[in-house]
């Protein structure tokens, strides 16, 4: 039989994260988890694909559709998530599942189709952005040798956030991992996500979703990371602080605390995530010894004229960012998921 494609449904879902967890070229966000939080958290319409043939599957394509008065009308693989794309085990299977998203994009009437590739760059005639990058390294089995390999700048860091007696400890919930999310984005001008997004990602994936809190030796919360395990990695994901984190090295020791413990459960990638390029989040990661990796982004645009600039970097939203600084925090966490449901 000739490879067809369809849509995913729950009946799906155990093969479907099969496959995903099988396929080198997956990642974390391929995951059928997904479909389930962004429909419930955001409201949003999911369109999960799937490619056959004889009954197996050959490859999947996790889609989110967001329509937005303020943003636009886009289709992504995937909203909420630094990976996605096409993951497939042929080039058969990646060219239909190809096809049938730009057909699908047509018939939604959509600004654009985006791919969120990390490996697998897509066609290059479609426009892309430099905008972003990754930064990913192996962890030594060998906890002594991963301090070592931190540049000695920043394992100064390190070392003051140890002597400085902070206590690093697991949340079952979000409650105290939220509340030092929201002050973060709060003080940098962006809004936040809601909290029960945050509750649904760790009851959706479960152990594969964790949370890591730092103490100072007061008691006082200071910083929190909310991370996600998938094979043998590990993926900071989320993460926020308060004001006396910096001066506590607090968020030194809160990624050595994580990677340690990564390195004792014997995990072998630590993958710190995306970050815009020349920002803090990327000299910070730089100071750690990970190297800059591009990240495949391709837009294949529909009725848009150009590629979305959905982000703080743009010079319009420097306004906004001024004035959500201003607003009182409770009133920031109220309107805030009105907003970010719909940048994806």
């Amino acid at each position: 039989m000739a490879l067809t494609v369809r849509p995913a449904g729950e009946a799906d879902a155990a093969a479907w994260d099969a496959f995903v967890f099988a396929l080198p070229e997956a990642t974390f966000f391929h995951r059928f988890g997904w479909k389930r939080v962004i429909e419930v958290a955001f409201g949003h319409r999911t369109h999960f694909l799937l490619a056959e043939e004889n009954g197996e599957i050959r490859g999947v394509l996790p889609l989110g559709e967001i329509k937005s008065r303020l943003f636009g009308h886009s289709l992504t693989a995937l909203p909420f998530c630094v990976y996605g794309g096409i993951a497939a085990a042929s080039p058969e299977a990646r060219a239909v599942l190809d096809a049938h998203a730009r057909r699908l994009a047509r018939e939604l009437g959509v600004g654009h189709l985006e791919y969120r590739d990390r490996d697998a760059p897509h066609d290059e005639s479609w426009p892309g952005t430099d905008l972003y990058v990754t930064f990913r390294k192996a962890i030594d089995p060998d906890v002594e040798k991963n301090m070592l390999a931190i540049p000695r700048k920043q394992r100064a860091m390190v070392r003051k956030g140890i002597k400085n007696d902070l206590r690093a400890e697991g949340e079952p919930g979000v409650d105290g991992f939220f509340s030092v999310f929201a002050d973060n984005v709060h003080r940098h001008g962006t809004p936040a996500l809601p909290k029960r997004f945050f509750a649904l990602l760790r009851q959706e994936f479960g152990p594969d979703c964790d949370v890591l809190l730092v103490r100072a030796p007061d008691g006082k919360l200071v910083t929190g990371v909310l991370s996600f395990y998938f094979r043998d990695e590990v993926l900071p994901y989320y993460a926020g602080d308060t004001e006396d984190a910096r001066g506590l090295a607090a968020n030194d020791f809160k990624y050595w605390e994580l990677l340690r413990q990564a390195c004792e459960r014997g995990y072998k990638v630590f993958d710190y995530g995306r970050s815009k390029v020349g920002t803090g989040p990327y000299d910070f990661k730089r100071n750690w010894g990970f190297e800059p990796q591009p990240l495949n982004y391709r837009y294949h645009l529909v009725t848009a004229d150009r590629v979305p600039e959905n982000n703080p970097n743009n010079p319009k939203y420097r306004l906004f960012i001024e004035a959500w600084r201003r607003l009182p925090l409770p009133v920031a966490n109220f309107l805030g998921p009105h907003i970010v449901r719909n940048l994806g």
